[in-house]
């Protein structure tokens, strides 16, 4: 899949219309359009990586920042005290249905394990 017609790709440059939640110069968080639960946000980086299968170490500084991303999501969506649950699916087996690198963070009501 090209950049071009990646749906994420296409959030990211503003393309396509998404509740932003929040946005810098490496990542954007935006609501999910299916949420399983009261707080379901995306977090995506503006780089097309297409799985979490393609990290590589000149990644590393990006992977931390979207982990780091989605804690501050968490703390102002009100889900930090209570928890929250973070989730990369990797490939289709997984669930992923997007293939452009995305965390879950998920949160706003009792989360069970094992999550499926």
């Amino acid at each position: 899949m090209s950049e071009q017609e990646c749906i994420f790709c296409r959030v990211a440059a503003g393309e396509i219309k998404a509740e932003i939640v929040y946005e810098d110069e490496r990542a954007v968080a935006f609501r999910d359009i299916n949420p399983q639960a009261p707080v379901h946000v995306l977090v995506i980086p503006r780089e097309h990586i297409a799985s979490l299968s393609d990290a590589s170490p000149e990644r590393d500084a990006l992977f931390g920042h979207l982990l780091r991303v989605a804690a501050q999501v968490a703390a102002v969506e009100g889900i930090s005290e209570s928890g929250f649950r973070t989730v990369v699916n990797n490939g289709a087996g997984a669930g992923q249905s997007v293939f452009h690198l995305h965390l879950h963070v998920i949160g706003g009501r009792r989360l069970s394990w094992p999550p499926g």
